[in-house]
């Protein structure tokens, strides 16, 4: 039945978007660094090229911001969830290969728009930069092919 495996991909990229921002806010913590304000801004761009209006200046600033936010979860569940769909038809990938394809996958779903809409350029980024995005990312991919395996045992 796909409704489960569907389900399934939904609840582990759940718990790996929420292992993602733990890893985000840990790393924000230990170095005292700003939360990156790259979400917020494709946000703002989106809602540009799309002529939604998005109020006066403090009200399109939360817009975005947590349209930001919104989308994180969405690229989070929505890889799950393919992952899920995808997982009826290869089985038997271990965590340890699924889980760096997954935060790549991730990874590439949240910057590849990013890049386009020339809010950020990769080129520029310095190896702390890298480090912030790919950490994460690969924390979100062992947690949701980790859990998705716990999900399917029986």
């Amino acid at each position: 039945m796909p409704m489960r495996p569907l389900v399934r991909g939904l609840l582990a990229g759940a718990a790996g978007t929420v292992a993602l921002n733990v890893v985000t806010y840990l790393d924000m913590l230990v170095r005292a660094r700003s939360s990156s304000s790259v979400p917020e801004e494709v946000a703002g761009r989106l809602a540009e090229q799309a002529g939604i209006a998005l109020g006066d200046e403090q009200q399109a600033a939360n817009r975005r911001s947590g349209a930001g936010a919104l989308l994180g979860y969405v690229t989070g569940l929505g890889v799950g969830a393919a992952y899920g769909l995808l997982r009826t038809r290869c089985r038997g990938l271990p965590v340890w290969l699924a889980g760096p394809i997954l935060g790549a996958t991730a990874m590439a779903s949240s910057d590849a728009p990013s890049v386009a809409l020339g809010v950020t350029d990769p080129k520029s980024w310095g190896v702390q930069g890298w480090v912030s995005d790919i950490v994460p990312h690969l924390v979100y991919g062992v947690v949701t092919a980790s859990t998705f395996n716990a999900l399917t045992s029986r």
